[in-house]
């Protein structure tokens, strides 16, 4: 579906995919799907969590063939074996979990595989020269014989895309790249962009921020249920309807949760910290958080709000500073002793810390309570089986099946298993670092949604996030973090983005 006073000849389209469906037994992932890409662009694919997004990467990148429809590129039609037929056809990707050797040189990670050789021999010189040149090229000052692993994940990124346009790269695939990059790192990667855009490189940018799709993107391609729903300019799609787009309902139920909490000072507050420390990432931190409150967690990358939900939870041992759970002192030194006393921790990387991807929705979502109870007291088959469905049925996990092996679930869907898993035990307080991050805008407002109805039933929130309107929509209050310690804590009311931003980046400022 081409764009409305589309200017662009269709004849210059350097990817284009007609007609292009993919089935996986009775389920059809990518249905009749159109797409079309241009050089020197950017072009964002949107659509909530199931809607073919992945499915149509990998169509393009060689990861899956397609069971109807053409692709072609440059206007030749293409039959990918893999992904190295798509990179020796000029298309490349670069993935959200970096996949390089962090054990290897820069220089060795982007020639991986491609060494340069000399009488049979890798020639380490030459290759350092050449990952210089291609380091370079983007304006990255990069040591190229430095080990990968002593940079930051930002880097990493940046060389993970040289490595990717050290070849014939025509089309880069960007996958959620920024997740996990503060703004100043988020920034240098833009530029980076910009500069293979100025060299005519096509460029998929998928991302779950709008902020950023709207700042990088040319065009937006929107996906829903597996079907196209349109193609559209950029500058010609306001943000509420690409919402509604990718949605296909209202919006109205976006808005922030009613009834907010400003707890009174007198009420005492069900956990709370003083002088909360462990080095180098927490220093002195205080916190209260009262019954049925969602207290949000805002700072920059670096300003310690992992390292304070993990000694809230007793994932790591505070070195200075006490804990009181409903006015009683207690010294939390394992995640087991914090969710014995009610306490519990969803990580923000759900993939390695949180879920088992093999084990299935029930397994999972029983997999705590069944530790806590003791392996001598098994759960019956039956009470395993009442659980899972419950808790299915209540989050509206999708799809409904007990059995299903949760890897294969959508980003959102995993993080309401996990959650399922830490609503099992009943707690009082549960921490959540990052719980809607890497998932599509409907997943989000669900999980925000149920987030509120968990606060208006009782439950006290710790709520961790790095999208400040998010932290504002949920939360009651903010707790400010900078450097390690809780600089204020201001009534969200109070508050808009900029104003939490210039908390967040400018210590100096005056209390609000």
């Amino acid at each position: 579906m081409p764009c409305q006073d589309d200017p662009v000849d269709e004849a210059q389209a350097l990817v284009q995919l007609d007609g292009a469906t993919v089935r996986f037994g009775a389920f059809t992932a990518l249905d009749a799907v159109d797409f079309r890409m241009f050089p020197g662009e950017v072009h964002s694919l949107m659509g909530e969590n199931g809607a073919g997004k992945s499915t149509l990467i990998k169509a393009i990148t060689g990861a899956l063939a397609l069971d109807a429809g053409v692709l072609r590129i440059g206007g030749v039609e293409r039959h990918f074996a893999g992904p190295r037929d798509a990179q020796d056809a000029g298309v490349s990707t670069v993935y959200q979990e970096v996949d390089l050797l962090e054990n290897l040189s820069v220089a060795e990670n982007v020639f991986l595989g491609r060494e340069p050789r000399r009488l049979g021999l890798i020639d380490h010189g030459a290759m350092r020269r050449d990952a210089a040149a291609v380091l370079e090229g983007l304006g990255l000052d990069i040591d190229p014989a430095s080990m990968l692993g002593r940079h930051s994940l930002a880097v990493q990124q940046l060389v993970a895309i040289a490595r990717a346009i050290s070849t014939d790269v025509r089309v880069l695939v960007l996958d959620e790249p920024t997740s996990s990059l503060d703004l100043d790192e988020v920034a240098e990667l833009f530029r980076v962009i910009r500069e293979l855009k100025e060299r005519g490189v096509a460029i998929l940018f998928v991302s779950h921020f709008l902020d950023q799709v709207y700042e990088m993107s040319d065009r937006i391609t929107v996906l829903r249920d597996g079907r196209l729903v349109g193609e559209y300019l950029t500058t010609e799609l306001l943000r509420i309807d690409l919402v509604k787009k990718m949605l296909g309902r209202d919006v109205a139920d976006i808005a922030p949760r009613e009834h907010l909490v400003e707890p009174e000072s007198a009420v005492e507050p069900v956990i709370s910290a003083r002088g909360l420390t462990r080095a180098p990432g927490i220093r002195g931190a205080d916190v209260d958080v009262a019954e049925g409150e969602v207290l949000g967690v805002a700072g920059l990358l670096g300003s310690g709000r992992t390292e304070l939900a993990r000694l809230l939870t007793g994932v790591d041992r505070a070195q200075a500073g006490i804990i009181r759970i409903e006015e009683r002192e207690h010294r939390l030194d394992s995640p087991r002793r914090a969710m014995q006393l009610g306490v519990v921790y969803s990580s923000e990387n759900r993939r390695t810390e949180g879920l088992i991807g093999d084990l299935s929705i029930e397994d999972n979502i029983v997999l705590a309570l069944q530790a806590q109870q003791g392996a001598l007291k098994p759960l019956s088959t039956a009470r395993r089986r009442e659980l899972a469905v419950s808790w299915i049925e209540a989050l509206n996990i999708k799809p409904a099946d007990p059995d299903r092996p949760v890897r294969t679930l959508s980003g959102g869907n995993q993080q309401k298993v996990l959650l399922a898993r830490l609503l099992a035990l009943s707690p009082r307080v549960i921490v959540l670092d990052e719980p809607t991050r890497g998932i599509d805008v409907g997943a989000k407002v669900e999980i925000q949604r149920l987030v509120g109805e968990l606060a208006d039933n009782g439950l006290s929130v710790v709520f961790i996030s790095a999208e400040l309107e998010e932290v504002l929509r949920v939360g009651d209050r903010v707790a400010i973090l900078r450097e390690g310690e809780v600089a204020e804590t201001v009534a969200a009311a109070s508050l808009n983005p900029d104003t939490l931003m210039a908390l967040v980046a400018q210590p100096d400022l005056p209390e609000a």
